[in-house]
């Protein structure tokens, strides 16, 4: 088996901002494994806030003998490497490459049989006549994510709630706010029907929301990165969202999954941007999932080839040409 691997650029439409920083570009890795003629693709960006770049990625997948990925097998993966976006680049190309040296799809190969899913659309941080505005603008997609730091924050909610009282809103704060205006928003969020909040504390608080009675579900994003973390934050957070470049990829989502089930907790699958490339394995993830957050190729100028099809944020599985 070979690995091959590349650098590809995304641009954004808009200025994508959150609570920590701007983006108007991604790099991503395009990671190839081939055999016998049969390729298996993925596509990761890694974790851009535990220091993860496409550089590091390519040095540490760069660190692994030919014999090693000759042999390679998702179960041997998860103790190969540690979470992150290189683990998650194989071990999604495996995936791939397994449905298609076996010719089945991989619902047939994970026994989930894929359906179309509704994602949430992200909305970026900004003022909230801006904010209201692009939540008017995105009349035809029916679910809103808001970033929202710690600045004019009922206003803008209460901006997006106005123009929008259709939608269902989900807000994420990316560690942003204190534990005061934590606890001063609890009934304003209730009243203005906010379906999820999203790491509302930075993770080194955690300890702060054990137990606690919120008025909303709370959802574990920063402070819950692979299966490992589930039993830490389990009496913090009543959802957890699984991301694939967080967890290291398809297998350990998977898990997670399970393990969200068996607990009682809401789920929500999310994004670090990216293409229908790197969307195409969370596919999987998502299938009953209470919150699909899959909107990266929404916010690109451009996509792969074979990209996922997605008409007033309902997304279609991915064909074969495109993955699994």
């Amino acid at each position: 088996m070979k690995l091959d691997i590349s650098v590809r650029q995304w641009t954004m439409k808009a200025p994508f901002i959150t609570a920590g920083e701007t983006v108007t570009e991604i790099d991503v890795l395009h990671v190839e494994l081939s055999i016998d003629g049969f390729k298996g693709r993925a596509e990761t960006m890694g974790v851009d806030y535990r220091g993860e770049t496409t550089a590091s990625m390519r040095d540490e997948l760069g660190q692994l003998s030919e014999s090693t990925i000759a042999s390679l097998k998702c179960a041997d993966l998860q103790g190969l490497l540690p979470p992150g976006g290189s683990r998650n680049g194989l071990d999604c190309a495996l995936w791939d490459l397994q449905a298609k040296q076996s010719a089945q799809s991989i619902a047939a190969l994970t026994a989930i049989p894929l359906k179309p899913l509704e994602t949430l659309y992200t909305l970026s941080l900004d003022d909230p006549e801006a904010m209201a505005r692009c939540a008017r603008d995105a009349v035809h997609l029916k679910q809103l994510k808001l970033k929202l730091n710690g600045q004019n924050t009922l206003d803008c909610l209460e901006a997006v709630r106005g123009a929008r009282p259709d939608a269902r809103i989900v807000i994420d704060a990316n560690g942003s706010w204190s534990e005061s205006l934590l606890w001063s928003l609890g009934d304003d969020l209730r009243r203005l029907n906010v379906a999820l909040l999203e790491q509302p504390l930075d993770p080194d608080q955690d300890f702060r929301l054990q137990n606690l009675n919120y008025p909303v579900a709370l959802c574990a994003d920063e402070s819950c990165q692979a299966s490992g973390d589930l039993e830490r934050i389990a009496d913090c957070y009543q959802a957890i969202n699984i991301k694939l470049d967080k967890c290291g990829g398809l297998t350990d989502a998977l898990r997670m999954r399970d393990w969200c089930y068996q607990h009682g907790k809401q789920i929500m699958v999310g994004n670090m941007l990216g293409s229908s490339l790197a969307m195409a394995p969370a596919m999987v993830v998502a299938q009953g999932a209470d919150f699909v957050d899959l909107d990266g190729p929404l916010w690109q100028s451009d996509d792969v080839p074979n990209g996922l099809e997605i008409i007033d944020g309902h997304i279609q599985p991915p064909s074969a040409k495109l993955w699994g």
